[in-house]
This record gives C-alpha cells, structure tokens and sequence, in this order.
C-alpha cells in the first residue's frame, strides 16, 4: 500500500511557475512508476508525465513538453513536477499517481492516488 499526498498548488499569473510535491508513505517510490494526472472542470482526467523505475525515463503529454518537468527523490520518497511557462488551459486539479503502466505507448493510471492539489493559472 501506497499513501500519495500533494502540496504546492495555488494561484499563479500567466508565465509563472509552481513545483507540486507528492510526498508517499508505506511503499518507496523508487518501487513504481509515479506520475501525474490532471482534471479540467468538465474535462475528463488526463495523463501529464510519468517518470519510470527503468533509468528513471520521463515522459510528457505533448502540450506540457519542455515546460513541465518530473522528477523523484527517493530518499525524501517524493515526486515532484516543476511546472514553467504556466498556461490558463493548464488550470486544473493535478494528482499524483503511483505505479502507473504503459502499454502501447500510453500511460495509464495505477491504483495509488493523492487527493489532488489545485493549479489555477489566471492574470
């Protein structure tokens, strides 16, 4: 069993940044692929990035690309996702996500999930 918390979301203008935690407990993240996961109002969940156990690869939904970046300490058993260059359209409820697969090229979410921390990107 994996507890998942995140912390760092707010209220952030257009061009700014903000880095989400996920702090787990129980397991080690070093033992899962983690990622995150993120939700629209109106929308349905969608994937955002993942970073795996194999080399510790990181991958990225297109429209995140070169401004998102995720990352894992495993001695403080945490995730994190650095998020630049901030958006309106990348408002949303972001939730961390523990021992997602791949499959086909696809991520999909695993069966360990945070409660979710909100980022609202506005001027």
């Amino acid at each position: 069993q994996v507890q998942l918390v995140e912390s760092g979301g707010g209220l952030v203008q257009p061009g700014g940044s903000l880095r989400l935690s996920c702090a787990a407990s129980g397991r080690t993240v070093s033992s899962y692929n983690m990622g995150w996961f993120r939700q629209a109002p109106g929308k349905e969940r969608e994937f955002v990035a993942a970073i795996s156990t194999i080399r510790w690869s990181t991958y990225y939904e297109d429209s995140v690309k070169g401004r998102f970046t995720v990352s894992r300490d495993n001695r403080k058993n945490t995730v994190y996702l650095q998020m630049n260059s901030l958006k309106p359209e990348d408002t949303a409820v972001y939730y961390c996500n523990g021992d997602l697969s791949n499959r086909f090229g696809s991520w999909y979410p695993g069966e360990y999930w945070g409660q979710g921390t909100q980022v609202t990107v506005s001027s």
